[in-house]
This record gives structure tokens, sequence and C-alpha cells, in this order.
């Protein structure tokens, strides 16, 4: 079979080459087509478009770079007709993907999306767009089956969480040698995840950053986005007390005692990691005010939108100061604290269900083509 996937970036990356390697073992003549990133190269296949050549952040980034984003949707349809997929599967991504999505059905592609845009959150509307052009949805959020069929009675499959295999199937690394091999001491570690995009993590790392000396018994680690190069990062380290790692961010959580995180994915894989955090994020002033008018939400982070009240802490826009960040990052630092942390996280990941999330989706895209043929 040849599948064409689409993902927009490095979760979505994650997330689809997990999803290849199931769908090699269901298919053994998988071929694929792909705009996503290195991890999806690393399977096999051909890359049409990296992820990196079009990561665009909010809402003004998206308006000033609108005739590329045209020109990679013309592109897109027209590659698409030249491969003539089995299957098309749409990752995330929604602003792309439900224009292409729009269009492949028209033209008679079979059609699915594995990991749902945030109808939930913001433009509910969209799901009459999904539900018209999307033969089979993989939701991998407990709550999104619930509202998908209870809005819009649009059955779809709740098929668990890929950060759990992708967390469960890594190796676990040996701690006194990552430290020796990036250069850092003994102190315990409070790692920095400030984002994958140049625009917010500069916003991030300003803030995050300026704790180093109210902190001098830990050592500061930034994780490098696999999407950026360690010259962009250096001009952040003027500091002896802070140190870089490049894209082993899993490896670096597995060792830090605290961190602090921009909202997003992140924020997932930071709890299931068993890390104490605190959840940041600072857009734009116009994108943030246009934001907070359409979206609908209690919470930002994944985490506590899954728990359903506050877990972890979230400083959002003016909120994302020193002072505040100074005095949540203590918070998390306290013994007692952490131990209540701790057995929220561990209700969580029972909430996500399990391991086999992509083995489930691949198994079900294939046998629906299957079925269809």
């Amino acid at each position: 079979m040849k599948y064409y996937i689409i993902a927009g970036e490095a979760s979505g990356d994650l997330h689809a080459s997990n999803l290849m390697k199931a769908l090699q073992k269901e298919d053994a003549n998988a071929g694929f087509r792909f705009w996503g990133g290195d991890l999806m190269q690393n399977v096999g296949g051909n890359l049409v478009k990296h992820y990196k050549e079009r990561a665009f952040m909010g809402f003004i980034e998206v308006i000033k770079n609108l005739n590329t984003i045209f020109k990679d949707i013309s592109f897109c349809k027209k590659d698409i007709e030249a491969y003539k997929p089995d299957v098309i599967i749409f990752i995330d991504n929604s602003g792309f993907n439900l224009r292409i999505a729009k269009w492949a059905k028209l033209q008679g592609f079979k059609t699915n999306y594995y990991v749902s845009p945030q109808v939930w959150a913001s433009r509910a509307k969209r799901v009459h767009a999904i539900k018209r052009d999307i033969d089979a949805m993989h939701v991998i959020l407990p709550f999104e089956k619930e509202f998908y069929k209870s809005k819009f009675n649009y059955d779809v499959h709740f098929v668990g969480h890929p950060l759990i295999d992708a967390i469960a199937d890594r190796t676990q690394v040996d701690e006194s040698k990552f430290r020796k091999t990036h250069k850092l001491n003994n102190k315990p570690i409070i790692a920095l995840l400030p984002g994958s995009r140049k625009q917010e993590i500069t916003k991030m790392l300003s803030v995050m950053l300026s704790l180093v000396d109210d902190f001098p018994n830990y050592q500061f680690v930034i994780a490098g986005a696999p999407s950026q190069d360690f010259e962009f990062y250096n001009t952040f380290i003027k500091n002896a007390n802070i140190s870089f790692v490049d894209n082993k961010t899993y490896d670096l959580l597995s060792v830090s005692t605290a961190a602090l995180v921009t909202s997003g994915t992140a924020t997932l894989e930071t709890a299931l990691f068993k890390v104490p955090q605190v959840v940041c994020y600072k857009g734009s002033n116009i994108s943030y005010q246009i934001a907070k008018r359409i979206i609908t939400l209690k919470y930002i982070s994944l985490v506590n939108l899954i728990m359903d009240k506050e877990v972890v802490t979230e400083l959002i826009q003016n909120d994302f100061n020193k002072r505040r960040l100074k005095q949540e990052l203590e918070l998390i630092l306290d013994s007692d604290n952490r131990e209540k942390l701790f057995l929220e996280y561990y209700d969580l990941e029972k909430k996500l269900g399990g391991k086999g999330a992509s083995e489930k989706t691949a198994k079900l895209i294939f046998n629906s083509i299957n079925s269809n043929q």
C-alpha cells in the first residue's frame, strides 16, 4: 500500500514515525511519501518538505506568510495526485491539513486523521468539515471521543496516547554518562523546555533564565529542539550555571528534578517522566488577545485538561514574569508539593489508556483500506 502522510511539527514527526513503524508491521509492502521531519525520514520513504520550512507561530506570523502557505497547499495537492496513495493520513496541523482533506475527499482519496485538531478548544464548527472530509478519526485524548459523539454525533476511535509508547520504548539513559557527555556537573537539574520555534524560544528563555542566580544550588539546562541550531541557543548561554543539551529532551527529563515548560505536548511529556513542572506561555500581545476570544478552555496545558483540574501551575502572558516564576519553582522543589504532584501524575497516566496507540491506529487504517478494496 502507498501512504501519504502530512505532519506539521516536531511532535507530529514523532507520532508519525511511530505510526509508520507500526504500519510496516501490518503491511510488508508499505511505501511512504510524507511532509514531516527527521524521525520519519529515519523510518524510510520520501520526504517532500521538512516541517522546519513551514513553522509559523501565532496569528500574525501566519498572516505574514500566507503566500508561502498557499503555495505549499497547491504543491501538496499536485504531489498527492502524482503519487496516487491508497490513503492520506493527516497528523494534527489542522490549518494546512483540513484544506488538503477537503480537496482530497472530492478527488476520491481515502482520508484518515491521527491526533485530532483541538476543536474542543476553539472553532468547534470545524467538526462539520471533519465529518464531511475525514473517513476515520483516531483520537489520543480520553475526553475527545465523548466530545465528538455528544456534541456532533461523530464516532471516532480512541486509541490511547502515543507518548506512552514513545517513552516506554526508549532506552533508559545512564545518568553519570549523560552528565559527563553533556558537561553537566552534579547539581540537581532544572530542565528548560522553551518550545521549538525561534519566536517562542526567545520569549520563554528571556524569563526562564532570569532565575539562574536565584537558584545557585541547581543547574539550568536548556533542551534544544531539533528544529534549531546550537548557534541560536548559544546567544542565551551567558552564565556558568546554564547548560545546553541538543535534541535529547527525553534523556534530559529522565534525570531532571524540575522543569519549566512551554505549553504544548511537552507538558504531557514532562508529566509522564514524573517531573514536577511550571507551565509557561507568552505570545505576541495581538495573538494573545485574538486567542483569548476564540479559545474556550479553563486550562492551556494538556495535563490540566485531561485531569479536568489544576494539577500544574500555568503562567500565561503577563503572569509569566520573574517574580511569579520564582515563586512557583520554589513550590515544586518543596518535597511535600512534589509528592502530591507525583500521585496526580500516576492518575494522569491511567487516564491516557496504556500502551499501543500506534499499533491500534495502524491496524484500523490498514484494515479499513483492505475492507474497501
